[in-house]
């Protein structure tokens, strides 16, 4: 009787073992509050989780409140749908996103956003049961980081973090998402490594590096992008950490400025080769209408 029961105790306490070495305490999902349970576990089937993770909700009402008074009130909705699958990684492995069903904004604009917001160190899924914008996904990212790692973001970091995927977004319909991803990246770097409080510097910084990576932008798009600046200088990032963290993307925007540098240089070929064209054939006309003229004032 008594070795029965210590089988019982000691299979009892395998399988607490067992369980404790299943749940992944370095995961987190946040899930969109109006996902019904079909959708939800659509969701979880594919960040490839089950019940082995921590899993807590995102309220309309939560995504709005950073992103209110940054973007149309269409993109935000009035349902929280997005989710976010957050993973705590080692130290120094950067961030990494990948992105489901989400429209609006692409994973390097959360990359970006999320080192502003101070996040590092973690692998990230967004996604959405149909087609969203998305702006709305970073609350859920941050929340599920906090709740993974047990550090909390500030109020203003978060604030930032979303006016930042806001106007990036803005911008991204015009001259294409990497573009304006690699844009805000280049000035944010810039701006931070020269530790740039000031507007008017940071203004010179803006027409720099639009006019280096070929981009034109109205006054209004580069007010805008210098308040943005001036809201993560206060921040105090630190230029080392911001480069470690987005290595993932590092290569992809240094790639696609080298492609637009080569297209600016092919089309100052071609404008060179018609303008030489046609001063050719002006210099032919002017030699064919000379004789003309002189037998016209004989």
């Amino acid at each position: 009787m008594i070795i029965k029961r210590f089988i019982v105790i000691v299979l009892f306490l395998v399988f607490i073992s067992s369980a404790a070495h299943t749940q992944d305490f370095d995961v987190v999902v946040s899930i969109g509050e109006d996902l019904t349970e079909k959708q939800k576990n659509e969701i979880l089937e594919l960040f490839n989780v089950k019940d082995n993770v921590k899993i807590i909700k995102v309220t309309n009402s939560e995504e709005r409140k950073y992103l209110g008074k940054y973007i149309d009130e269409k993109l935000i909705g009035t349902k929280a749908i997005s989710s976010a699958y957050v993973k705590k990684l080692s130290n120094n492995e950067g961030i990494s996103v990948e992105t489901y069903n989400i429209t609006w904004v692409s994973k390097e604009m959360y990359m970006n956003a999320l080192v502003t917001a101070g996040i590092k160190d973690a692998k990230v899924k967004v996604a959405a049961p149909y087609e969203v914008s998305g702006t709305a996904a970073l609350t859920g990212i941050i929340k599920a980081f906090e709740n993974a790692t047990g550090n909390k973001i500030g109020e203003r970091e978060k604030e930032v973090a979303n006016e930042e995927i806001a106007k990036t977004g803005e911008l991204g319909q015009k001259i294409g998402k990497k573009q304006a991803s690699q844009l805000i990246k280049e000035i944010k770097e810039e701006v931070v490594a020269k530790d740039l409080k000031e507007e008017d510097k940071i203004r010179k910084i803006v027409i720099k590096v639009s006019n280096e990576l070929n981009i034109k932008l109205e006054k209004e798009e580069i007010d805008e992008i210098v308040k943005l600046m001036k809201d993560i200088s206060e921040l105090n990032l630190n230029l080392k950490e911001i480069k470690k963290q987005l290595k993932g993307i590092s290569d992809k925007l240094n790639e696609l400025s080298k492609e637009n540098q080569e297209i600016k240089s092919l089309l100052e070929r071609i404008l060179e080769f018609l303008r030489k064209l046609f001063s050719d054939i002006l210099t032919k006309l002017n030699n064919i209408l000379q004789p003309v003229n002189k037998i016209k004032y004989l």
